[in-house]
């Protein structure tokens, strides 16, 4: 898998500016960020990849790190001047209470011990601390669709594990978060073309209609 990341490292990105990828990530973001209740303080992006989510949280104040596996991703978030290291997910290098918040979007589908994990974001954030975590839906069309296409094309879906609301719920629960709630976004297929009607479904069924969204996000505080 991380050999799969360090191969694709350097077009990444490139996804990002096509039409799609640029309704994707803004919507995305916008979930993100409005679920968020921390305003400052130190974060850590986990999984962080080329540095997408590290550099928003920078450019919001925060004093963030970002850490991932793979060599070739964190290449290019270095380059875009942001403080990473490469880690393991499953046994984070840093002290209990380090955080204010732990960010981690796209990153839960290509790990197989999410309970372990969450472990370890519990233990980084300090009392009050809080995680956002972003994921792609497993019940959702755009899954369907993405696990499809990955049967016939290499693409990281075809490594994938995939998660409900629910089931992102009960993984925050079971490790003690408190406050726990979840919502979703991108309703219409990827080939869907009116972006902007697909933008104000977003905004008023994010918390609805969150079961059947492409993109999932659950949010949690540590007591």
């Amino acid at each position: 898998m991380v050999e799969y990341f360090d191969r694709i490292a350097e077009r990444y990105d490139g996804w990002y500016r096509t039409k799609t990828g640029r309704y994707v990530d803004r919507t995305e973001k916008w979930l993100i960020f409005s679920m968020l209740r921390t305003g400052g303080g130190k974060a850590l992006d986990l999984g962080c990849g080329t540095g997408n989510y590290t550099l928003e949280l920078k450019r919001m104040g925060f004093d963030v790190v970002g850490l991932d596996a793979s060599e070739g991703m964190l290449g290019v978030a270095r380059s875009k001047g942001l403080n990473c290291v490469r880690g393991d997910a499953y046994s984070l290098p840093f002290p209990d209470g380090s955080f204010d918040l732990v960010l981690s979007v796209t990153m839960f589908e290509f790990i197989h011990e999410p309970e372990k994990v969450i472990s370890e974001v519990y233990r980084v954030l300090r009392s009050g601390g809080e995680a956002v975590i972003g994921t792609m839906n497993g019940r959702s069309a755009w899954f369907l669709f993405k696990r499809l296409k990955s049967l016939f094309v290499e693409t990281a879906y075809r490594y994938a594990r995939f998660y409900t609301p629910g089931e992102l719920e009960e993984l925050l629960l079971g490790a003690g978060f408190r406050e726990v709630e979840s919502a979703g976004v991108i309703f219409f297929p990827s080939f869907w073309p009116f972006t902007e009607l697909a933008e104000r479904v977003d905004r008023k069924c994010h918390r609805k209609c969150r079961n059947i969204a492409a993109f999932v996000a659950v949010r949690g505080r540590k007591v």
